[in-house]
């Protein structure tokens, strides 16, 4: 169990901090909320909280203690990113080993001055979801390089932004320039689009021409070339073509080109539409879903 003096420093430092939002502010919640994820208790985020804080699972809002977070789950890489310009934190998160293995994408926005959390936003992925594999996930990742970059290397927040925003853009009009590196690769749940080809671009591979991504929510970190993207993902799900699926990119920007991309997404039934059948698993996820959007508990 988290210390109680470790809950105690936090909210301290929630009551001390009121000119800014600092980084070590936010590094401290990111590192709670791994913990607390990795533990399964919830209470080790709802410290900062508010009653008026809102947390959505797969865009479904919910309780925080009915969430994810009530479960303990074994993380096998954690990798967040901070942004005290907007005041929030994005976390990816892969349980590759875990008996229920997940990929997790956490965005948390709080209060201008940093104090207390105004929204959490989670996306969890697993069996089911788009190309996913948890396995294949971890195993790439752990073969990419998503360090601190040098000071004088770093890019500006707003060449890192326009960055993701030119790859959406893309989405619904093939004419936009993309600025993709050389290497640049692609992770989407499993599935590596550069498991072939490690030193070329193949991060234009498989793309959408008439999509087109609105709701943009951003975190943006220059220190590690990162901004992360929740969006509504219109299509993903070929069973609701027309509503847009929960979704999370991650892009590594490296001297004004993308070198790398995650993502993360959730899909209303098994298979986005494009497999077969519906495993055990994914029949009980429905379940609970139904349970949290209803309010009804101890079924199924």
């Amino acid at each position: 169990m988290l210390p109680l003096v470790r809950i105690t420093l936090l909210a301290l430092a929630i009551s001390s901090t009121n000119a800014a939002c600092t980084r070590s502010f936010l590094k401290s919640v990111t590192s709670a909320y791994v913990s607390g994820q990795t533990n399964g208790q919830p209470l080790w985020l709802a410290a900062l909280t508010t009653p008026n804080t809102t947390y959505t699972e797969n865009a479904l809002p919910l309780p925080l203690e009915h969430g994810i977070l009530s479960q303990a789950i074994g993380i096998d890489h954690a990798f967040s990113i901070h942004d005290p310009v907007s005041c929030s934190t994005f976390t990816e998160l892969i349980a590759a080993s875990d008996a229920h293995p997940y990929v997790i994408a956490t965005r948390m926005v709080f209060d201008s001055v940093g104090t207390r959390i105004e929204m959490v936003e989670s996306i969890v992925s697993d069996e089911g979801d788009w190309a996913f594999n948890a396995t294949g996930y971890l195993f790439w990742t752990e073969r990419e390089e998503w360090g601190v970059i040098p000071e004088e290397k770093r890019d500006s927040r707003e060449v890192i932004q326009a960055a993701g925003d030119a790859y959406f853009d893309r989405f619904a009009n093939v004419n936009v320039s993309v600025p993709y590196g050389t290497r640049c690769a692609r992770l989407e749940g499993g599935a590596y689009t550069g498991g072939r080809n490690l030193t070329g671009n193949t991060c234009d591979l498989g793309l959408p021409s008439k999509t087109k991504v609105t709701d943009r929510r951003y975190v943006i970190d220059e220190e590690y070339g990162v901004v992360n993207v929740f969006v509504g993902f219109p299509g993903l799900d070929r069973t609701v073509p027309a509503d847009a699926m929960p979704d999370s990119h991650l892009f590594r920007v490296e001297e004004g080109s993308i070198r790398y991309i995650h993502t993360v997404s959730s899909c209303v039934h098994a298979g986005c539409g494009v497999a077969r059948g519906i495993p055990a698993r994914q029949r009980s996820r429905a379940r609970r879903e139904k349970v949290w959007r209803f309010g009804v508990e101890g079924r199924g």
